[in-house]
């Protein structure tokens, strides 16, 4: 859940670098939104984590994506490679919207398509510091806020191991 939260302050940094301005406020949002349900976490007795290996996986692509970051050190670059991490890091959390929809919230992921679709209507800049962030959430909260609120669009082997 960590770097759910690392990659969106990251490509942040960098919007906020670029000259996005107010735009950015979606993506610190994408990365906020997590930190506050790993924190929660701590403080819920009743919270676990199962981490398998393909969670594990897409954790190591994801930190893979933020130290080539590093490596370049470019505005653009940091954002297209936040974005990677943070899909990586939300492949999971696709596969478990898709494998077990009761598990979580379709309002949830409701908002996270309404802001960034909201950040996308009142864009006056059409660059890819400015759009790609609120594009990547609404997509990845559209794919998952599908998968839980119509489960029977889903084929009968959803719940078969990867």
């Amino acid at each position: 859940m960590g770097h759910l939260t690392v990659a969106p302050f990251i490509a942040l940094a960098a919007q906020l670098n670029s000259g996005v301005g107010w735009p950015a406020l979606i993506t610190f949002a994408i990365g906020f939104g997590p930190l506050l349900v790993l924190t929660a976490s701590f403080a819920n007795k009743k919270a676990y984590w199962r981490l398998t290996k393909f969670d594990l996986v897409c954790g190591a692509l994801s930190v893979l994506a933020l130290i080539l970051w590093a490596i370049t050190g470019t505005g653009l670059v940091a954002i297209a490679l936040s974005l990677l991490a943070d899909l990586l890091a939300s492949v999971p959390t696709i596969v478990k919207a898709y494998r077990q929809p009761e598990t979580e919230s379709a309002n949830a992921f409701l908002v996270g398509i309404l802001g960034p679709g909201l950040i996308l209507l009142t864009l006056r800049t059409w660059d890819f510091a400015s759009y790609s962030f609120p594009l990547y959430a609404l997509l990845d909260c559209g794919i998952i806020f599908i998968f839980v609120k119509f489960p029977k669009w889903r084929p009968l082997s959803a719940k078969e191991p990867i």
